[in-house]
C-alpha cells in the first residue's frame, strides 16, 4: 500500500515539474504600438463593405487587404439597441505578430439607446504588412 502511495506521489510530482518546466525561460517580445486609423463606412473599400454586410449579424474578426493597406475588422454581432461604441484597447506588434484587442462599450443611458437593433463594428486601417494577426 505504501509503495502505491509513493509511486502515485512520484508520478504527480513528475508531471507537475514537466508541465511547469515548459514555460521556464520563455520570454515574450516587447510590443510596440502600431499607428492606425478608424475607417468610417463611407471610406471603406466597396468589396470590404459587402463582406462586412454579410457578416454583421454574428461576432467576427476579419483581416482584409487591398494591396496598399491592411484593414483589421471586428464586429460584435446584433445588439438589441443602438448607442454602442467600440474601444481599441491595444494595437501593437511583436516580431511578425500583430495584436488587436477591442472592447464593446454599451449605451451610457437608456435614452441614448434607440430601440432598434444595431451591429457595432470597427475597421482599423494601417500600412500594408505581412503579419500574423492575433485577436484578443
Amino acid at each position: 500500500m505504501a509503495k502505491k502511495i509513493w509511486l502515485s506521489m512520484f508520478v504527480c510530482i513528475s508531471l507537475l515539474l514537466l508541465l511547469t518546466g515548459c514555460g521556464i525561460g520563455a520570454k515574450e517580445e516587447p510590443r510596440e504600438k502600431v499607428d492606425f486609423t478608424v475607417v468610417s463606412e463611407e471610406r471603406r473599400p466597396e468589396e470590404l463593405v459587402k463582406l462586412l454586410e454579410q457578416k454583421k449579424t454574428e461576432e467576427f474578426h476579419l483581416t482584409y487587404t487591398d494591396g496598399e493597406a491592411l484593414y483589421i475588422c471586428v464586429g460584435y454581432g446584433e445588439q438589441p439597441t443602438g448607442g454602442y461604441s467600440i474601444r481599441v484597447q491595444e494595437c501593437s506588434m511583436a516580431g511578425t505578430n500583430l495584436y488587436v484587442d477591442t472592447l464593446l462599450v454599451g449605451p451610457e443611458s437608456v435614452k441614448d439607446a434607440e430601440n432598434t437593433p444595431s451591429y457595432p463594428m470597427i475597421v482599423l486601417k494601417m500600412e500594408q504588412r505581412d503579419v500574423q494577426v492575433n485577436f484578443m
